[in-house]
C-alpha cells in the first residue's frame, strides 16, 4: 500500500497526518516507509530531529544521480534511514530538492520516485508527504500512490480548493495512473461547537464526497510533538488528538489495529 497525502493549499497539516499514520502503521507492525518530498523537509525534521542536519544521503541524492549517467548506481536502501521508531524508516527531503526540480522537469524524470519505491519493495505500507503545491513532486507521488489521502481546512477557501484539487487527482487518474483512488478526505483542525466547520462538512457530505467520518482537532499540543521531533501517537498517546488519530487510522486500515 502506497499512500499519498496531498493538497495543494499549505498549512493543512499533510505533514503532521503523514508521520502520525506512518507511526500508528508501525505500532500495527507493518514494515512502513516515509517519504519526505518537500523540499522544506518538515517531514525529516519531524522524525529525525537534529540528526535530520547531517543526513549523508537524502532523496535529493537519489534524483541528483538519476540526472547523470552512472555504470553503478547506489542501491534503493542506501537512501533510506532509520528513525527512532521500531519498523519506520524514513527517506528523506533535502532543500536542494528546490533546486532540482527544473532539471527533472527538463528530463521527464516523473517516474523515478515510482521506480525507487518499486525497487524498496520490502515495505508494507509507504506515506508520501508532499509540497504545497501542484508540481513534479507532487505529481510523481500521485503517479506512484495507489492510495490518496486529502487533509481539508473547514473554511470557504479550502472548500473552493478542494475542487480543484480533486480535479488534478483525476486528471493524474486518466493520464498517468489508473490504478489511483481518493481513499477519502481528512476533515482538520476541525472545531467541533463552531458552526461553519458542521455546516461545510454535512454539504460536501451532502455532495457525495469522500468525507471520511474521524476528524482532528487543533490542539498546541501537536506544535509541542514537532518541537520534541515526535510525533503525537507516540509523545502524547492518551490525548485526544491522539486517540483521533487511532481511530482515523483503523477507519482507513479496518481490522488493523495500533
Amino acid at each position: 500500500m502506497r499512500r499519498v497525502i496531498f493538497n495543494q493549499k499549505g498549512g493543512v497539516g499533510k505533514t503532521t497526518i503523514a508521520c502520525n499514520l506512518a507511526a500508528l502503521s508501525a505500532a500495527a507492525g507493518k514494515r512502513t516507509l516515509l517519504v519526505d518530498l518537500d523540499p522544506q523537509a518538515n517531514s525529516t525534521q519531524y522524525m529525525l530531529g537534529d540528526k535530520a542536519n547531517s543526513l549523508e544521503l537524502t532523496l535529493a541524492d537519489y534524483y541528483e544521480e538519476t540526472l547523470n549517467f552512472i555504470w553503478f548506481p547506489k542501491e534503493a536502501n542506501a537512501y533510506v534511514h532509520a528513525t527512532p521508531i521500531d519498523r519506520l524508516a524514513i527517506l528523506p527531503a533535502h532543500e536542494t530538492l528546490g533546486e532540482l526540480m527544473a532539471r527533472l522537469e527538463s528530463r521527464y524524470k516523473i517516474g523515478k520516485l515510482k521506480d525507487v519505491l518499486d525497487q524498496l519493495g520490502e515495505y508494507d505500507a509507504v506515506y508520501i508527504d508532499t509540497p504545497p503545491a501542484f508540481n513534479f513532486y507532487t505529481l510523481s507521488a500521485l503517479i506512484a500512490a495507489d492510495r490518496c489521502l486529502i487533509p481539508f481546512d473547514c473554511d470557504d477557501f479550502s472548500r473552493r480548493a478542494l475542487y480543484r484539487l480533486l480535479d488534478r487527482v483525476r486528471e493524474v487518474q486518466q493520464d498517468h495512473n489508473r490504478n489511483l483512488n481518493v481513499e477519502g478526505i481528512v476533515v482538520n483542525h476541525f472545531q467541533e461547537r463552531a458552526k461553519l466547520p458542521k455546516a461545510l462538512v454535512a454539504e460536501l457530505t451532502g455532495e457525495g464526497l469522500p468525507i471520511l467520518e474521524n476528524r482532528l482537532s487543533h490542539s498546541v499540543i501537536i506544535r509541542e510533538s514537532h518541537q520534541k521531533a515526535t510525533p503525537l501517537v507516540n509523545y502524547a498517546p492518551n490525548h485526544k488528538v491522539s486517540i483521533q488519530f487511532r481511530s482515523l487510522f483503523h477507519e482507513l486500515n479496518g481490522e488493523e489495529k495500533a
